[in-house]
């Protein structure tokens, strides 16, 4: 009886707190609470209450709590938050996981391609990410694809792999690019993320490419932090297309961890139609250009990481045995290398000969994709050694061709530094403190020297500009009769004047004479003149003088050292010397200032004199386009640059080259002034800051970008993706309406566009924050794109794998 009651106490509580909580339910409990009251308000006996406890009341107590239940868990729903499309697409990538951990016995994979490939499953899955990679809201229309007769097609060998690509020709030259239709995307993907699932657990720590918390932010990382300042550096160019060899090369590295016929079968067919564009060399990688495609990533990490694997033997190999010698860092190595180091030497463990443990070789190795950099701590030969090795075993094992022209780079003498990943990696001293305050100092005195020379320079013009406006005002008064002004020279200059000639028409002959005599032509411009030969004479003798006396001075200071000052660097000089080790030098990343200017020439930003002029190709667009392509500029810079060493030197491009340039666009689309173009648009709520509201702006977007969609696992070809030209193609007749050429968005088209490629294709390319490795082939294509993807590519949420060209066939 205690018992029953106890539990009946704790139920008659449950329900009256659940009456609390939930008013808009108050009346349903409280009717449960009266009927449960009324049934065991008469009870005799255990027996009898638990026979009223079984009856009716307990069914409505079931379904109340059930209700409750369901509530609570919609409620946890609510206030979960929405997930990113990058989280979608990971969700999506852990489903198809699950289905591939199911295929492992004894140290392989088996029958991938027909139970998890060939799956029905497994391609909408596939088909979710394509979409998610293009930003379309997985709630809306789908394309028109049967998962199930996919599946059927690709288990029995009927898929037709040409009949789904589109083959882009070149209009002036030969050569054609094979690009997938949606659905091999469709496959690609799934083949992918199985390739992804069972070699991306095996790579090794020197591949920084297309990897989850591995990507170039890493690469640069580990070469600025971790191998301190090494005596020699180079990079290995590759340059290679697929062949027999390789490919059979790669489909043997593939049938090692996988045992699938028909896979190994689809991918050859996949080589053979030349829809996977794998090419070492030729065009950086990682820019989200659509000649890469989705497997190139993933099938370069796994036909390099065998060299990734050589590697680590020449490693062990030279930092085991090697008798070379230098202190480039504190590191001193670790115990276990001193130890396998003596036992190779034949030395005790006890050894007092620590000499090579002090003092060591050592190789650093980081590869972003088809890119390599190698930095040796040691002699030239050593390094000459190494770098030897390493290429036999690229053109040996691997059938790759190697640049010739690989030089071992001292980086501690060289200032231009080496070019990696599209960034500059240099070498550079640190500046002492004291020696930093005399620069200081220096830069101050520079500073006001140059102003108090502006000040010179406007005043001087000025009063030329008014001499120029009084000489005119006196002759056109001169003609004036009522005012009587004459004057002997103006009587004279008159007689020259030829008959009919108009006051201004004499004006300019008079200049153009004057001009002639002082030899103008060899000044820079007119306000030089106005200033030089105008009002300097005017002025007085010592008024000049003490002005350019005053420049001298600051000149000869800024040029030349005091004995102080010479005295302070030589002790500086003297403390260095003696340090044991350099830590005076560090290793700097740096963004390509200088290439990054000529691509603002380039795409229109900036004239040759570096000055922000309005980009034509963009007037004819809507004006929140407008502003979106600029501010996909300064997005991709802060994604990119947010971590080099001269990012304050790249600020200023933000405002006086992209703001600017912005604002003079749509000025010249409206024809208004560009201070009222500026009040008109709020270019600080897109991200296009102007110098003083910089950090407040920058921030705020800083953090907006979470780990997900910084991963480059998920986010490869999208945040490494360029900005491209589009410019507005008018249909006078448009045959039929297009939908948008996005894959999986099955949105109107209301405009074509028209691609422009502005640079031809290099490699090593730098990262400018532009497109300029896309294939020429593509220059010219027109492509259908709606409001929201038009948007996207500008801003830099899709790339131009998301657009399938060949959607004008249909």
């Amino acid at each position: 009886m205690s018992f029953l009651g106890s539990g009946r106490g704790r139920l008659l509580r449950a329900l009256s707190r659940r009456c609390t909580q939930r008013p808009q339910r108050q009346g349903d409990y409280a009717a449960c609470f009266r009927r449960y009251r009324s049934h065991h308000s008469s009870v005799d006996g255990v027996e009898d209450a638990a026979e009223q406890a079984v009856e009716p009341p307990r069914v409505s107590l079931a379904k109340s709590l059930a209700s409750l239940a369901e509530e609570s868990a919609v409620a946890v729903q609510r206030q979960r938050k929405p997930l990113t499309r990058m989280e979608r697409k990971r969700l999506a990538e852990l489903r198809i996981k699950k289905r591939i951990k199911e295929q492992y016995l004894n140290g392989k994979f088996y029958g991938l391609m027909d139970k998890v490939v060939a799956n029905a499953a497994t391609l909408e899955d596939a088909y979710d990410i394509v979409r998610l990679n293009s930003n379309v809201d997985l709630a809306s229309a789908k394309d028109d694809v049967c998962f199930v007769t996919l599946a059927e097609e690709l288990r029995s060998g009927a898929f037709d792999i040409r009949a789904n690509a589109f083959s882009v020709v070149a209009k002036r030259k030969q050569g054609h690019l094979v690009l997938p239709r949606l659905k091999l995307k469709v496959v690609q993907e799934a083949i992918r993320v199985v390739l992804e699932v069972v070699y991306r657990p095996h790579f090794s720590k020197i591949s920084h490419g297309c990897r989850s918390g591995r990507g170039y932010h890493s690469a640069l990382r580990f070469i600025s932090d971790e191998i301190g300042v090494p005596d020699w550096c180079f990079t290995v160019p590759l340059h290679k297309e697929v062949d027999s060899n390789v490919t059979s090369k790669l489909i043997s590295l593939i049938q090692e961890k996988i045992d699938d016929a028909l896979l190994v079968a689809f991918m050859q067919n996949m080589f053979d139609a030349k829809v996977i564009n794998l090419v070492f060399g030729v065009y950086p990688k990682g820019h989200g250009l659509p000649q890469e495609g989705v497997l190139a990533p993933i099938l370069m990490n796994i036909y390099l990481d065998s060299f990734d694997h050589e590697v680590f033997r020449i490693c062990l190999k030279h930092e085991g045995l090697g008798l070379e010698a230098t202190n480039v860092s504190e590191d001193r190595g670790s115990n276990l290398r001193c130890w396998f180091r003596s036992q190779l030497k034949g030395r005790g463990e006890n050894s007092e000969d620590q000499t090579d443990c002090q003092t060591k070789i050592k190789l650093y190795a980081c590869r972003y994709m088809d890119e390599i950099f190698v930095a040796v701590s040691g002699s030239r030969d050593v390094a000459e050694d190494m770098k030897s090795e390493m290429v036999a075993y690229l053109n040996k094992s691997l059938y790759l061709e190697v640049d010739d022209k690989i030089h071992l780079v001292p980086i501690k003498r060289n200032p231009r530094g080496l070019q990696f990943a599209g960034f500059v990696v240099r070498v550079e001293t640190k500046e002492n403190a004291k020696l930093k305050a005399v620069h200081k100092l220096k830069e101050k005195i520079r500073l006001f020297a140059s102003q108090k020379q502006e000040i010179w320079d406007t005043m001087n013009l000025r009063l030329g500009k008014k001499w120029l406006a009084y000489g005119l005002r006196r002759i056109k008064e001169s003609e004036i009769k009522s005012l009587g002004l004459s004057t002997p020279l103006l009587d004279h200059i008159a007689q020259f004047r030829k008959e009919g000639m108009k006051t201004d028409h004499w004006f300019k002959t008079l200049l153009k004479v004057w001009m002639q005599d002082v030899n103008a032509k060899n000044e820079l411009n007119e306000d030089i003149l106005l200033s030089k030969y105008i009002a300097e004479p005017a002025l007085t003798q010592e008024l000049r003088d003490a002005f350019y006396n005053f420049q001298k001075q600051a000149k000869d200071y800024i040029s030349s050292e005091t004995a102080t000052t010479e005295a302070l660097l030589s002790n500086l000089k003297s403390e260095e010397s003696t340090s044991t080790c350099t830590d005076g030098s560090v290793v700097k990343i740096h963004a390509p200032l200088s290439y990054i200017q000529k691509c603002l020439h380039r795409y229109g930003i900036i004239n040759l004199e570096g000055f922000p002029r309005h980009v034509s190709a963009l007037v004819l667009q809507d004006d929140e386009l407008i502003v979106s392509w600029f501010a996909g500029i300064v997005h991709r810079w802060i994604i990119w640059f947010s971590e080099v060493d001269n990012f304050k030197e790249l600020q200023l491009m933000f405002v006086e080259c992209v703001r600017k340039s912005c604002i003079r666009t749509l000025s010249a689309k409206y024809r208004m002034y560009e201070k009222l173009t500026e009040k008109r648009f709020e270019l600080d709520d897109h991200g296009i800051p102007m110098v003083e509201d910089f950090e407040a702006i920058i921030k705020p977007l800083e953090s907006s970008y979470s780990v997900a969609s910084t991963d480059e696992a998920l986010v490869y070809s999208i945040s490494g993706s360029g900005l491209v030209v589009l410019t507005l193609s008018r249909v006078r007749v448009p045959t039929r309406q297009f939908n948008c050429f996005v894959m999986g968005c099955q949105s109107a088209s209301p405009s074509m566009y028209v691609l422009h490629v502005k640079e031809k294709q290099h490699f090593p390319g730098w990262r400018t924050g532009f497109s300029s490795s896309i294939d020429g082939i593509l220059d010219g294509k027109r492509i259908g794109l709606c409001t929201q993807h038009i948007k996207d590519i500008y801003l830099g949420h899709i790339s131009l794998q998301s657009v399938d060209f060949g959607s004008l066939i249909k």
